[in-house]
């Protein structure tokens, strides 16, 4: 049990420090795994504060919500000042050539997931828009997607209302921009009560500061304080560690949080009270950083409570069992805590690898895989093993892993999922394959066995993952194919 404790801190503590890698085997294929939209933060004070400074901590620890852009806006002396660009949240500050420029008191930032849609710089975030004397007066970055935005954006052009960009975060901008008339407050809950899908916004305009999220609150946001005068909204509750605030409560479904010219501090408002919570199951099960809490639930022990509760649904007899770094460790500490099968962290990671490598062949593309995970030959060799891992997707990537412990001489394989099958994509705020390339929407599990060449296979039941996380108000859309709100007349706009 001691081992355990110490794999358990080991682990958490080296997020601290580098970036967390969710699962680094999946990022070798760009759909064998969901794939977050984005991260967000957002930070207001009365007074001046390093802005530049506390905005690139905060997006550096939700850097795992995006890499392929990073954006931020900042209110400095009653005017907005935009950046944003391609590359990861420290290249892009580190090509900041006047961090003055971005210290302001207030401040938001944007990490990006680009979808299978339009890359292009345009569709980055913060999105602004700007008066006819060329001065940015509101901005926004927003997490989610929306399921009515082509509609909204085509109601939108007819009233002459220009697009800039692809993405459906800027329906929401251009809402609020047309309704100001209404007051900062009015213009959002206008906005509200025409989007529909998930959403979680963070905002500015020239003097004041908001925050909001969708009637289910499906994408997580995050309140804190650093100090009476100085206020943060975040993705997670790591980004708010980062800057030293404190937690405060997390941003209710249907909520507008913002300040006020003539008042000081953080006003509320409810835009629907009684609001049903439906934040995604999988947040907990592999996007959020494992030293997250959200919605005061901490994603560590949700994810060490689903390997116990997979070894009383599957118990197995093995000599040790593995995670797959990072999103499978912590299950694979539960799994071991459970069943008294030795944890061991066996599969090695290369703390220096990003992207993928572009290699012509297929063979050439099969030995990456070794060069981000090894295992550790001795400690498996003629062993029977256990592999915990937080989904299957495609089962290209697990199939792999299987591949290279065989190959380093495992006696038998027991494979485990601490996630239910995933049986259908999401439309809200998630990149993830058609059904037909989702592998358990086209395969039973004895199927999906044979595939993957293991001794045996299960996955966690649904009524286990309502167990764990100790209610039913979650989207599940992805397991039952049944979601909050419904998918729209066209679920893949977004991003595009």
């Amino acid at each position: 049990m001691k081992d355990l404790q110490h794999h358990k801190v080991n682990y958490l503590n080296q997020f601290k420090e580098r970036t967390y890698g969710r699962n680094l085997l999946k990022s070798e294929d760009l759909f064998d795994a969901p794939s977050e939209e984005c991260g967000i933060f957002g930070l207001y004070s009365d007074k001046d504060l390093d802005t530049f400074s506390l905005s690139q901590f905060g997006l550096f620890a939700l850097q795992h919500r995006g890499q392929e852009a990073c954006g931020i806006s900042v209110m400095k002396s009653g005017k907005i000042f935009n950046i944003k660009d391609e590359g990861l949240v420290l290249d892009v500050y580190k090509n900041i050539r006047e961090p003055e420029t971005f210290m302001g008191n207030s401040a938001i930032g944007h990490t990006r997931y680009t979808t299978a849609g339009d890359k292009k710089k345009y569709n980055f975030q913060p999105f602004f828009a700007k008066n006819e004397y060329d001065q940015i007066i509101l901005s926004i970055a927003h997490n989610g997607n929306l399921t009515n935005a082509e509609e909204l954006k085509k109601e939108l052009e007819a009233e002459g209302v220009v697009f800039k960009a692809t993405s459906d975060s800027e329906v929401i901008l251009r809402l609020i921009q047309k309704n100001l008339d209404l007051g900062l407050r009015g213009a959002i809950k206008a906005t509200m009560e025409k989007i529909e899908g998930a959403y979680s916004v963070v905002g500015m305009t020239r003097n004041k500061f908001f925050a909001f999220r969708d009637f289910h609150g499906i994408r997580p946001l995050i309140l804190g304080a650093i100090d009476e005068k100085t206020f943060v909204a975040a993705s997670e509750s790591v980004a708010l560690d980062a800057v030293g605030a404190q937690y405060v409560r997390d941003i209710l479904p249907g909520e507008i949080v913002y300040t006020s010219e003539n008042e000081k501090g953080l006003k509320s408002f409810l835009v629907k009270e009684n609001c049903e919570k439906r934040i995604c199951a999988f947040e907990y099960i592999y996007f959020a950083r494992p030293d997250s809490v959200l919605e005061n639930i901490n994603v560590h022990e949700i994810r060490e409570k689903s390997g116990m509760k997979i070894w009383e649904q599957a118990p197995v007899e093995a000599d040790i069992v593995i995670g797959v770094p990072d999103s499978g460790v912590p299950a694979a500490i539960g799994f071991s805590i459970a069943s008294g099968i030795p944890f061991r962290p066996v599969l090695i990671k290369n703390r220096y690898i990003g992207r993928s490598f572009i290699v012509p062949t297929q063979e050439m593309r099969e030995r990456i895989v070794n060069l981000k995970l090894n295992p550790i030959l001795s400690e498996i060799k003629g062993k029977r093993v256990v592999i915990i891992d937080d989904s299957i997707v495609r089962g290209t990537t697990s199939k792999r892993l299987v591949k290279i412990l065989k190959d380093a001489g495992v006696k038998e394989i027991h494979f485990r999922s601490v996630s239910p099958p995933i049986i259908a994509p999401c439309y809200l705020g998630i990149d993830t394959p058609s059904k037909d390339d989702l592998i358990s929407a086209n395969m039973s599990v004895e199927e999906l066995r044979s595939y993957l060449g293991v001794d045996s296979l299960e996955f966690l039941s649904m009524d286990n993952l309502k167990v764990i996380l100790g209610s039913s108000n979650h989207c599940f859309g992805c397991f039952t194919e049944e979601y909050p709100v419904p998918a729209g007349p066209n679920p893949d706009y977004t991003d595009k």
